[in-house]
């Protein structure tokens, strides 16, 4: 029943217009990223890579806060979701599908974005960048399995709106989680103790940035591509475990 549910939303998802705006708009990114190069004093290429996994990233984050914001919540709004409910389908399956869909959507278009950077990284940087590059690409596409779970967490208990601004602020303090701990050492018990418990609890973005290792055009380590794996498939779990243990008390008017 996962699968049906996943396709129904992979479907759905594909066939939003506003997807189809921000996919034209990361090819844009990308395009001109190219454009750039020549006043980058010499790094061109460096940059141009570095600008199209950028432009892949904000694609993937633009989805997740305007498509993946609303995914549960228009099904409540529109009530559609008592009739999925009501036949033998348990609302864990049904948030699971729905991640599942979306999910698989988002490594879709970053597939496609991936294959275009990774042919643009060959053209002006030569083989040895392309390796690296499908690497970050494999790690930003991993990035998505963590933001999509949060985002069906946030529609499913709250307003397209503040979805949106639940999942942003979580993605912005993912990139510092290092730097609160850092900060939370400084301060007295028990609030450093409360600051690196929550540090914890926040997504840990910086282990999907491979920026150095496709600035050297140099492998990224297998290590990290398997704890990056590995970390986005126990906090993904962990988010969705935390989204059906709410969204089965819920009540739909």
């Amino acid at each position: 029943m996962i699968a049906v549910i996943a396709a129904n939303t992979f479907r759905e998802v594909l066939r939003d217009r506003v997807w189809f705006v921000l996919l034209g708009f990361g090819f844009v990114l990308l395009a001109g990223s190219k454009a750039l190069s020549p006043i980058a004093l010499g790094e061109g290429g460096r940059l141009t890579v570095d600008l199209g996994l950028s432009a892949l990233a904000l694609l993937g984050l633009l989805v997740v806060t305007v498509v993946g914001a609303s995914l549960v919540h228009q099904e409540i709004d529109r009530r559609t979701v008592h009739v999925i409910l009501a036949r033998p389908v348990s609302r864990t399956v049904y948030l699971l599908g729905k991640w599942a869909g979306f999910t698989a959507s988002l490594w879709v278009s970053g597939a496609l974005m991936g294959l275009g950077l990774t042919a643009v990284a060959w053209w002006v940087r030569g083989p040895q960048a392309v390796l690296p590059t499908a690497q970050a690409v494999v790690l930003i596409c991993l990035s998505f399995a963590v933001l999509t779970a949060l985002a069906v967490l946030f529609s499913a208990l709250s307003t397209p709106l503040l979805s949106s601004l639940y999942t942003l602020s979580l993605y912005a303090l993912g990139w510092w989680t290092a730097d609160i701990r850092s900060f939370a050492k400084a301060l007295a018990e028990p609030v450093r103790s409360g600051l690196t418990a929550v540090s914890y609890a926040l997504p840990n973005l910086e282990l999907f940035s491979a920026r150095l290792a496709v600035a050297h055009a140099e492998p990224v380590p297998v290590l990290q591509l398997a704890l990056a794996a590995v970390y986005a498939a126990g906090y993904g779990a962990a988010v969705l475990g935390l989204a059906a243990l709410a969204f089965r008390g819920r009540e739909f008017k």
